[in-house]
C-alpha cells in the first residue's frame, strides 16, 4: 500500500477526534496479527529445511538401487550368451540330420510321383488308342496335375521324354475326337445310339485339353454346319433379296431339329451362340453382294420387307442371348412428341413417362438375371442388332425418297381439307392440320427408327425439316394479302390488307398453330437426338424450322394490325371530312371516334380469347405504335382547324386514347397493361401536343411549337399555320421568325435529362425564354380563351390533356 493509500486508510478509520479512542485497541490487534504471521513464516522455514534433508536421502537410495539393477542385468546377459553357445553345440549334429531327412523325403516323393506319371502316361496311351474318352478325360486331369510338380525338372532327360510322349498322346486324342465329330450331322448319330454318348464323353477330353482345341473344334463344327447354307443360298434361285426371309427360316429350322443332338456340347461352350454369330457374318457378306450387284434400283417394298425380317431376326437373337428393351424405350420417346402442349396434364404425363421407364428398367434387369442362370455369354457386349441390317443402310435412299413423297402428299391433302377453323370446345385453338401433320411425322419416325438409327434416320430427319418448312410456307400463304393490280391502284387500295371477322380468327389460329409447331418441332429434335446413333446427334437441329414458324407468327400479327388499320381507313377519312374550321361549339365525341370504338369492340374480345398473352401483348404494342402516329399525321390532312375545332379534336383525341387504354380489359388480358398504357399515352401525347400548338395564339405559336414538339420540322410548322387559317403573308412573317431562331434547336430549352432527373427545378434557359410568371399566366389565358362561352367540356379536355404530359414548359401552365 503506497503512502497516499495508507493515509486514506487512517483517515477512514479515524475520521474525527472522537474516534481516536479506538487507537489502542487497533494497535493491539495489529500486533497480534504480526505475531501470527511471524509464527507461520518460522514454521514454514523449519518445514522446508526438514524436506531438503529427506530429499537428499531419497536420491541417494534411488542411485544405489539403480546400480544394483544394472549389475543384475549384466549378469543375466552373460548367462544368456553362455546358454546360446551351449545350445548351438548340442544342435549342430541334429540340424545336419534334419536336412538329410528333408532331402530324402523330397527324393522319395519325386520318385513316387515319377512312377505315377510314367504309369499314368502309359495308361493314357492305352485309353487313347481304345478311344475311351470318359476315362481319358479323368486321366488327362491327373497327368496334367502330376506334370505341374515337375516344372523344376524340365531339363532332365527322362522328364523331357515323358513330356514329349504326353504331347503326342494329346495330339492322338485330338485327332480321334475331331475324326469322331466329323460324323456329327451326317445322320449316323440317329442310327448308332451309343455315338451321342461317345461324343459327349469326347467333349470331356476336349475340356481337359488346351482351350485352343475347343475353339478349333467349335469353329470347325460351325463352318461345317453352314457349308450347306452357303451352297443353298449362293444358288441363283435363292440369292435374291426377296428370299431373305428363307435364310432366317433355315437357321431356325436347323437349330430346332438339332437341338437334342447339340446337347452333347457343354453349355459353357455356347455352340449355338457362336453358330449364330458366324451365320450372321456369312449372311451379311452374301446380302452385301446381292445389293451391290443389283442392276436397277431395288423395289422399296422388297427392300423394306427384307430389312424388317432381318431386324426381327436380330431382335430374336438379342432376346435369346441378351437383353432387348431398346425398341420399347424408343417407342416411349416418340410417343412423348407433341404431348407438352396441354399444361393441365403435363404433370401426369411426366409421371406416367417415368413409371414406364422404371418398369422397363426393372423388367430388363429381371430378364438379365434369369438369362444369366442359363447362359453366360463369352465376350458379353456383342451386339446382334445391326450385325446384318447395317448392310442395308447405303441402299435406303429410295425409302427416304418414298417417305418424303408420302409426307408431302399428306401435307397437301391436309392443307386442302383444312377448314381453317377449330372444333367447338377446343382448348388450344390449333388447326387440325398441324396436329395431324405431327401425328403422321411420328408414325414415319416410328417406322424408320424400327429399321435403322443411323444415316437413314438422319436423312429422314432432314425430310421432316423440309416438310415442316413447307407447312410454314402454306400457313404463310393463307394469310390475307394486300390489294394489287390496276383496280387496287386506282381505288387507293394498293398494298392494303382487308380482313373480315373470319380472317381475323383464321390469323389467330395460324399464330397458335405456328406456336404449336415451333414447340413440337423442338420436342421432335430432342426425341430424334436420343434415338439416333450418337455420331449424328450433334447434327439434329430444328432451329431453322423454328425460325420459319417464328416468322409466320410475326407476319400473322403484323397482318392482323394491318387489317385493323384498313378498317380504320373509313374513320380516318371521316375525320378529315369533318368541317373543323366552321364548328361552333364543342360537343360529345365525334362519329369517327364511335366508329373506331365499334371496330375495336367487335375485334378485340375475339382476339384476346384466341391469342396467348405474349402474342396479344405484341399485337397491342404494334397496334398502338401504328394508330398513334397515324392519328397524328391524319390531323395534318384536315383542311382548316378553328379554335373550337381544335378543342373538339382534343376531346376526340382524349376519347381515342381512353378507348386504346381499355383494350387490355376488353380482351380480358391485363398482364402487360401497365407498360402498354405508358406506350399508348406516349404515342397519343404527340397528337395532343399538336392540337395544343394549334390552339395557341398566333404570337406565341412558334414558341409553343418549339416547346411541345422540339423535333418538329419547318414544313410541319408551316402546315400548322395553314391549319390555323393564316394568310400567306402572315405565315411568311412567322416562318421567318421561326427559321431565324432555328426549328429543332429549342429542344435544348428543357433538356430531357434535367427535366426527368429534377422536374421541380426550372431550367435557367427556359426561365430566360419564358420571361416571367406573368407571361406564363398570359399564355395560359390565351390557350384557354373562350372557355366560359363554350362550356366546361372544353376546359376539361384542355386540362386533362395537359395533365398527361410529364415534362415540358406547358406542364407549368396548369400547375400555376
Amino acid at each position: 500500500m503506497d503512502k497516499s493509500s495508507a493515509l486514506e486508510y487512517i483517515n477512514q478509520m479515524f475520521p474525527n477526534e472522537a474516534s481516536l479512542s479506538g487507537v489502542e485497541p487497533l494497535m493491539q490487534k495489529i500486533q497480534n496479527e504480526i505475531r501470527t504471521v511471524d509464527a507461520g513464516i518460522l514454521a514454514a522455514v523449519h518445514q522446508q529445511s526438514n524436506s531438503r534433508t529427506k530429499a537428499k536421502e531419497d536420491l541417494a537410495a534411488a542411485t544405489t538401487a539403480v546400480e544394483e539393477l544394472m549389475y543384475k542385468v549384466r549378469e543375466i546377459k552373460t548367462k544368456a550368451v553362455q546358454s546360446e553357445t551351449m545350445v548351438q553345440e548340442i544342435c549342430r549334429d541334429i540340424k545336419k540330420l534334419d536336412f538329410a531327412k528333408k532331402h530324402i523325403t523330397t527324393t522319395i516323393t519325386a520318385l513316387h510321383r515319377l512312377t505315377m506319371l510314367v504309369s499314368a502316361v502309359e495308361q493314357l496311351q492305352v485309353m487313347a488308342s481304345k478311344r475311351q474318352y470318359k476315362e481319358a478325360a479323368a486321366q488327362l486331369e491327373a497327368v496334367n496335375q502330376l506334370c505341374s510338380h515337375f516344372e523344376a525338372y524340365r531339363d532332365i532327360h527322362k522328364i523331357i521324354e515323358l513330356r514329349e510322349k504326353f504331347k503326342n498322346i494329346k495330339q492322338i486324342l485330338k485327332s480321334h475326337v475331331f475324326s469322331d465329330f466329323s460324323s456329327l450331322g451326317t445322320g449316323k448319330e440317329t442310327e448308332e445310339t451309343t455315338m451321342v454318348q461317345h461324343l459327349s464323353d469326347a467333349c470331356l477330353v476336349v475340356d481337359a485339353l488346351e482351350p485352343s482345341v475347343r475353339e478349333e473344334l467349335v469353329n470347325n463344327f460351325c463352318n461345317r454346319e453352314l457349308t450347306s447354307y452357303e451352297q443353298i443360298f449362293e444358288a441363283a434361285e435363292l440369292s435374291k433379296l426377296d428370299k431373305t426371309e428363307r435364310r432366317y427360316a433355315w437357321i431356325k429350322r436347323r437349330m430346332r431339329s438339332n437341338e437334342d443332338i447339340w446337347k452333347i456340347f457343354p453349355s459353357s461352350w455356347h455352340v449355338s451362340y457362336r453358330l449364330c454369330i458366324l451365320f450372321c457374318k456369312k449372311t451379311r457378306k452374301q446380302l452385301e453382294d446381292i445389293l451391290a450387284n443389283l442392276k436397277e434400283t431395288p423395289d422399296v417394298g422388297t427392300l423394306l420387307l427384307a430389312l424388317q425380317r432381318t431386324l426381327e431376326f436380330e431382335d430374336e437373337l438379342a432376346e435369346k442371348f441378351g437383353g432387348g428393351t431398346q425398341s420399347r424405350e424408343i417407342g416411349n420417346e416418340i410417343e412423348e412428341i407433341g404431348r407438352g402442349g396441354n399444361s393441365s396434364s403435363s404433370a401426369s404425363d411426366i409421371r406416367k413417362k417415368y413409371e414406364r421407364k422404371l418398369a422397363a428398367h426393372q423388367e430388363s434387369g429381371n430378364e438379365g438375371k434369369d438369362g444369366s442362370k442359363d447362359l453366360v455369354v463369352p465376350g458379353a457386349g456383342f451386339n446382334f442388332r445391326g450385325i446384318i441390317s447395317s448392310c442395308f443402310e447405303p441402299h435406303l435412299t429410295v425409302y427416304v425418297e418414298l417417305e418424303e413423297k408420302t409426307l408431302m402428299e399428306n401435307l397437301e391433302k391436309l392443307v386442302q381439307e383444312e377448314t381453317w377453323d377449330t372444333e367447338e370446345g377446343s382448348q388450344n385453338n390449333v388447326l387440325s392440320s398441324s396436329m395431324q401433320l405431327f401425328l403422321i411425322i411420328k408414325r414415319s419416325l416410328k417406322r424408320c427408327s424400327a429399321l435403322t438409327k443411323n444415316q437413314t434416320l438422319f436423312n429422314l430427319f432432314k425430310v421432316f425439316s423440309r416438310i415442316l418448312k413447307a407447312y410454314a410456307t402454306k400457313l404463310f400463304a393463307r394469310l390475307p394479302k394486300g390489294g394489287s393490280g390496276i383496280v387496287a391502284a386506282a381505288t387507293g387500295m394498293d398494298g392494303q390488307i382487308k380482313t373480315s371477322d373470319r380472317d381475323e380468327r383464321v390469323i389467330c389460329y395460324i399464330v397458335n398453330s405456328a406456336e404449336y409447331c415451333h414447340k413440337t418441332a423442338g420436342e421432335l429434335a430432342e426425341s430424334v437426338a436420343k434415338i439416333i446413333d450418337p455420331q449424328y446427334a450433334d447434327g439434329v437441329d430444328m432451329s431453322e424450322v423454328q425460325d420459319e414458324f417464328s416468322a409466320v407468327i410475326t407476319k400473322s400479327l403484323v397482318t392482323l394490325v394491318h387489317g385493323l388499320e384498313t378498317k380504320f381507313d373509313i374513320e380516318m377519312a371521316s375525320m378529315t371530312r369533318v368541317p373543323w374550321g366552321t364548328l361552333e361549339s364543342v360537343g360529345d365525341q365525334s362519329e369517327y371516334v364511335n366508329g373506331i370504338n365499334m371496330i375495336l369492340t367487335s375485334s378485340i374480345p375475339v382476339l384476346g380469347s384466341l391469342l396467348s398473352p405474349v402474342y396479344f401483348q405484341f399485337f397491342l404494342d404494334k397496334l398502338a405504335s401504328s394508330l398513334g402516329p397515324r392519328f397524328y399525321s391524319n390531323i395534318f390532312k384536315c383542311k382548316q382547324i378553328s379554335e373550337t375545332g381544335a378543342q373538339q379534336m382534343l376531346l376526340d383525341t382524349q376519347a381515342v386514347k381512353t378507348i386504346l387504354l381499355e383494350i387490355p380489359s376488353l380482351g380480358r388480358q391485363t398482364s402487360g397493361a401497365a407498360s402498354y398504357s405508358k406506350f399508348v399515352s406516349r404515342e397519343m401525347s404527340k397528337a395532343e401536343a399538336l392540337l395544343k400548338v394549334i390552339l395557341s395564339p398566333v404570337d406565341s405559336v412558334a414558341d409553343t411549337y418549339r416547346a411541345l414538339l422540339p423535333e418538329g420540322t419547318p414544313m410541319e410548322f408551316q402546315r400548322i399555320l395553314e391549319l390555323k387559317g393564316l394568310k400567306k403573308a402572315d405565315q411568311q412573317t412567322i416562318l421567318d421568325d421561326f427559321n431565324k431562331h432555328g426549328p429543332g434547336i429549342k429542344q435544348t430549352q428543357i433538356p430531357p435529362a434535367a427535366s426527368q432527373a429534377s422536374p421541380a427545378v426550372p431550367n435557367p434557359i427556359s426561365v430566360g425564354l419564358m420571361a416571367s410568371r406573368e407571361d406564363v399566366l398570359t399564355r395560359a389565358a390565351a390557350l384557354g380563351r373562350g372557355a366560359a362561352t363554350t362550356g366546361f367540356k372544353r376546359f376539361l379536355a384542355l386540362t386533362e390533356a395537359a395533365k398527361d404530359r410529364k415534362d415540358g414548359p406547358f406542364r407549368k401552365l396548369f400547375n400555376a
